[in-house]
């Protein structure tokens, strides 16, 4: 009678983790706790072929939708209070040439930094409104993943071109007006919000 009843228990279990994972699309090992499911489950649906696992504590259902973005998901479930920043976020919002081989991040100066940061994600320290202006929430995969807007993006280029290069931001710049990714008045919001509004001008003189 015992082992029936740890076998029903068990199949509600699996049956409640399938659900959650159906509905999460991506899931971390560290969201079962709450649901009181053991984590050796999630080994039990991979085998099953239900999930896939994408990474250290991170998986996938098989069926979840393809997406270019499935990356941006990925880190962004990983570390939940990071925002894709930078060429992550010009890449998301198709503006450019620019294909970065890491995932860029902005996180609050006061924060943590992530346990375990991979080679593939390229950390970066806000604070105040240069952190928290601009932000846009993204369904990606069934993860809400935290993106800077075009606007934000370009004056966050601009504050970081000796990382990225200067060639790069003035390639955004020129593009998002061309192609009306934003409005003037937002490059100059957020221009002013990442003090570099005298950085910015002669080249927003030129093209305007």
């Amino acid at each position: 009678m015992r082992i029936f009843t740890d076998m029903k228990i068990k199949a509600t279990k699996i049956a409640r983790l399938r659900d959650f994972a159906q509905r999460s699309g991506i899931l971390h090992a560290r969201d079962l706790q709450p649901l009181s499911i053991p984590k050796r489950y999630l080994g039990r649906l991979c085998a099953e072929g239900f999930l896939v696992k994408t990474g250290r504590g991170m998986y996938m259902t098989s069926s979840a939708p393809e997406t270019i973005h499935l990356g941006l998901a990925q880190v962004s479930k990983a570390i939940p209070k990071s925002v894709i920043c930078l060429l992550s976020a010009l890449r998301f919002h198709e503006i450019g040439t620019q294909l970065p081989h890491q995932t860029w991040i902005a996180m609050d100066r006061k924060a943590a930094s992530p346990r375990r940061l991979h080679s593939d994600i390229k950390m970066v320290r806000f604070s105040g409104k240069s952190l928290t202006e601009g932000m846009e929430e993204h369904d990606i995969a069934g993860v809400r993943v935290r993106i800077y807007n075009p606007a934000k993006t370009i004056a966050d280029c601009f504050k970081y071109r000796n990382k990225i290069g200067l060639d790069v931001a003035l390639e955004a710049l020129r593009e998002a007006i061309r192609e009306r990714k934003c409005t003037a008045d937002e490059l100059w919001k957020y221009a002013g919000i990442c003090r570099v509004s005298k950085i910015i001008r002669p080249y927003m003189e030129a093209i305007l």
